[in-house]
């Protein structure tokens, strides 16, 4: 997942965040600068006490422009894009490639923030996120970013979801082991976060890996199963394998100068039966506990895998 995540571990594809998110961090940060603006402006009133008032006038304008419009810019510019307001409800300010803000976005936010927020009391800022199919202000049209959401409720503990329950057992005999381990991560990283992620383009990556798990098993993707339960009923095949491995492999150890177990034979074909305690006569074999042919793979058609993009 190296190409969906910047240098700055800005995840691409987040939610953009919506109107009462922003509506409400943009107001935790009026309290914060409000007050102290309210701070200064005592201070001031009294060091500047002795002045004519066209010095006073010229030392509140100053005041304002820095506490109101500099120190916004700076915290966005030294924290990229977390004010205290957007960090308490998980939202950041990314450019649109996904990558960290610079000062020149947190300038150009901040100078079409006076109009958007101060001067209109935040009703162009509504309208024009209401607007926008990404919730974005004028602000972040013209700087050319955009806030996502870096924290969804309720996503702490990201468990792999489970696959529906009509594919259970549908893909026992498919040859798992020329997956390697770093696809298998991948996976289930995607899997655990793609609540997270923005529809399209999680079901294009679902797509991605899906691909690449059909190329490593050698086998056609199967026909109307959708990219992300195909990855889901994979993954816990090989859970289930791995668990069943693990199980079976723990409780045989032979003593010592005892007569080793048989070699263990490869997932899916039955094992050998030892001589040594093997009945004179073969039992009759249940059918249902007769081993699956092993299909031959098919190579993939060149022309694709299967998995359709999302339109």
């Amino acid at each position: 997942m190296s190409d969906l995540v910047t240098g700055d571990a800005v995840v691409l594809g987040l939610r953009p965040a919506r109107l009462p998110s922003r509506a409400l961090a943009i107001c935790l940060d009026a309290l914060v600068y409000g007050a102290g603006y309210l701070l200064v402006s005592i201070g001031v009133v009294f060091a500047t006490a002795s002045l004519d008032d066209a010095a006073q006038a010229a030392v509140s304008v100053g005041m304002f422009l820095l506490v109101l419009v500099g120190v916004p810019i700076a915290v966005e510019t030294l924290s990229h894009g977390r004010s205290l307001g957007k960090l308490a409800l998980g939202l950041r300010v990314v450019r649109e490639d996904g990558g960290p803000i610079r000062f020149r976005h947190a300038l150009v936010r901040g100078a079409m923030g006076v109009v958007e927020l101060l001067i209109t009391f935040g009703s162009v800022a509504c309208i024009a996120s209401l607007l926008s199919s990404r919730g974005r202000r004028l602000g972040d049209v013209f700087a050319g970013t955009l806030v996502v959401r870096e924290r969804v409720p309720g996503a702490r503990v990201m468990p792999v979801p489970p696959p529906p329950p009509w594919l259970a057992g549908r893909f026992t005999g498919l040859d798992l082991s020329a997956v390697p381990d770093g696809l298998w991560l991948t996976i289930r990283q995607y899997l655990t976060r793609m609540n997270q992620l923005d529809p399209h383009t999680g079901a294009a990556m679902a797509v991605k890996l899906a691909d690449e798990v059909v190329a490593r098993t050698g086998t056609p993707p199967p026909a109307g199963v959708p990219a992300a339960a195909f990855l889901m009923a994979v993954v816990h095949e090989r859970q289930s394998r791995d668990a069943a491995r693990a199980f079976r492999a723990a409780p045989q150890q032979a003593p010592y100068g005892a007569q080793a177990a048989p070699a263990p034979v490869p997932y899916g074909a039955m094992p050998a039966v030892p001589v040594a305690t093997a009945p004179p006569v073969a039992p009759a074999v249940h059918p249902a506990v007769v081993a699956p042919a092993r299909v031959a793979p098919v190579e993939p058609p060149r022309g694709g895998t299967g998995f359709a993009p999302p339109a």
